[in-house]
C-alpha cells in the first residue's frame, strides 16, 4: 500500500510537472510578456503601451493574453479597439428662397424644411480660382439676423503646379429657420450647390508621440524633411507649424521607411506613401491618413518656383489602442507578443458584442520581460577526447594486421 501511494505521489508530482513546462512552453514561442494586475471583473481593458508597437508585428495579430495555471495554459479572448474617427453625417432638407446683391457683395437664403440643428455648409462653384470672404447669419423670422460666421475665407487655386479647394463651412451647432449667405466678391459667384448637414462625427482619442530628431533640407525646388520618433508608433496625423505669414498652397507627400538594405554606401531606405495633399495657410488642421506603424516620415513639400517655407516643427499623433479582454477562470494573466508566425486570433467576441459591457475596468501592466527560449540540445561529437580516436584507430589496425598476417600463413 505505501508503495502505491508512493508511487500515486510521483505520477502527480511528474504531471504537474509537465504540464508547467507545457504552459510555459506555449508562453516561450513569443519574445515578450507583461503581467496583468488587477483583475476583478470579468471584463476589463488593456490599454497598449508604445513599447508593444516596437516589438509586435505590422499588424498586431501577435497580441495574446494567456492565463498559467498549475496545470493549464488558458487562452483569454479579446477585442482589439481603435480611437479613430466615428464619422456621422445627416443632410438637412433646404430649398433656395432668393439670390440678391448690394455694396457688400452676393447673398443667397435658404430656408430649412424643419428646424434642425446644423453644423456644415458644403459649398460647390462653377468658377476653379477664387479668394472670397464669406458671412453666414440665421433668422427665424427673416428680420433679425444673427451671425454664425463672419469674414470667413474660402479659396480654390487650380493651375498646372496646384489643385487646392477649400469651400466647407464649419461652425458652433446651430437652429434657425433661415440661413443667408453673403460672398464679397465683385463678380456673381456661379454657385452650383450647396449641401447643408449635421456633422455628428466623434474625434478621434489620440497620444502625442515626441519628435527626437527632425532634419530640414533644401534640394531644388523641393524641401524634405525628416522625422525620427525613436521607435516605431502607429502614427495616423501629423501637422506641420509653418512660421511664415503670408499665404501659401504647396503640395506635400508624406512617406515612411518600411524597409532598408546595407550597401557599399551605407543603408538605402525603401519608402512608402502615407499622404498625398495640401499645405496651405488657409487649413491649418494637420493631414489624417491612415493608422500606420512607423518610426521614420518624410515629408516633401514642392516650393515649384516659391521660396522655401520656414517649417518651426512638427506634432505627430496616432490612435489610441486598447484591448476589451474577457477572463473567466482565475490565472496568473500575462500579455504577449513578438511572433513573427502568429495569425490574428478569432474570437467569437469579436462577432457576439451584445453582452460586452461599455466601460470596463482598467488594468495594469507590469514590467517588460523578455521571454526565455529553451536552449537548442546541442550535437556533441561522437569522439570528444583525442586519446579515444588514437585508441580506436589503433585497434583497427591491429585488426586489419592480424588479419593480414593470419592470410599470409595460411598461404
Amino acid at each position: 500500500m505505501l508503495f502505491l501511494m508512493n508511487l500515486k505521489n510521483k505520477l502527480l508530482f511528474f504531471f504537474g510537472l509537465w504540464s508547467c513546462t507545457m504552459a510555459f512552453g506555449q508562453l516561450s514561442t513569443y519574445d515578450y510578456k507583461q503581467e496583468l494586475k488587477g483583475i476583478s471583473e470579468q471584463w476589463h481593458t488593456i490599454t497598449l503601451p508604445n513599447q508593444t508597437f516596437q516589438n509586435s508585428n505590422d499588424n498586431l495579430s501577435d497580441i495574446r493574453i494567456y492565463g498559467v495555471t498549475a496545470t493549464d495554459t488558458i487562452e483569454s479572448p479579446y477585442i482589439l479597439q481603435v480611437s479613430s474617427e466615428k464619422n456621422s453625417k445627416k443632410e438637412i432638407a433646404f430649398k433656395l428662397l432668393n439670390t440678391t446683391s448690394n455694396k457688400d457683395g452676393y447673398y443667397f437664403t435658404y430656408e430649412v424644411a424643419t428646424i434642425e440643428a446644423i453644423n456644415k455648409i458644403d459649398l460647390n462653384f462653377n468658377e476653379t480660382n477664387f479668394n472670397w470672404h464669406i458671412v453666414l447669419e440665421g433668422s427665424q423670422t427673416q428680420n433679425d439676423w444673427f451671425k454664425i460666421l463672419d469674414d470667413y475665407r474660402i479659396l480654390s487655386v487650380q493651375n498646372n503646379q496646384t489643385n487646392y479647394t477649400y469651400s466647407t463651412l464649419t461652425f458652433p451647432e446651430s437652429k434657425y429657420k433661415y440661413y443667408r449667405l453673403l460672398v464679397k466678391s465683385e463678380a456673381k459667384p456661379e454657385l452650383k450647390q450647396a449641401v447643408i448637414s449635421l456633422d455628428g462625427s466623434v474625434n478621434a482619442s489620440y497620444n502625442t508621440y515626441p519628435i527626437t530628431f527632425m532634419n530640414i533640407a533644401q534640394k531644388g525646388k523641393k524641401t524634405i524633411l525628416d522625422i525620427d520618433l525613436n521607435q516605431r508608433m502607429p502614427i495616423s496625423f501629423l501637422k506641420l507649424k509653418v512660421a511664415d505669414e503670408v499665404d501659401y498652397y504647396r503640395s506635400v507627400k508624406l512617406q515612411y521607411i518600411s524597409d532598408s538594405i546595407q550597401t557599399e554606401k551605407g543603408l538605402k531606405y525603401t519608402y512608402r506613401n502615407l499622404y498625398n495633399g495640401t499645405v496651405s495657410s488657409i487649413d491649418t488642421t494637420g493631414f489624417k491618413f491612415t493608422s500606420t506603424l512607423a518610426q521614420k516620415l518624410r515629408i516633401i513639400i514642392q516650393n515649384n518656383d516659391n521660396q522655401a517655407l520656414q517649417i518651426e516643427s512638427a506634432v505627430a499623433k496616432g490612435y489610441t489602442h486598447k484591448l476589451l479582454a474577457r477572463f473567466n477562470n482565475e490565472a496568473d494573466y500575462y500579455m504577449v507578443y513578438g511572433n513573427k508566425n502568429a495569425s490574428k486570433p478569432t474570437y467569437d467576441i469579436q462577432q457576439i458584442t451584445s453582452s460586452i459591457p461599455e466601460n470596463a475596468p482598467a488594468l495594469t501592466l507590469g514590467d517588460i520581460q523578455e521571454i526565455s527560449k529553451p536552449k537548442p540540445a546541442l550535437k556533441r561529437p561522437l569522439f570528444e577526447n583525442k586519446l579515444w580516436l588514437w585508441l580506436v584507430m589503433g585497434a583497427v589496425i591491429l585488426v586489419l594486421g592480424w588479419f593480414t598476417l593470419r592470410m599470409m600463413a595460411k598461404r
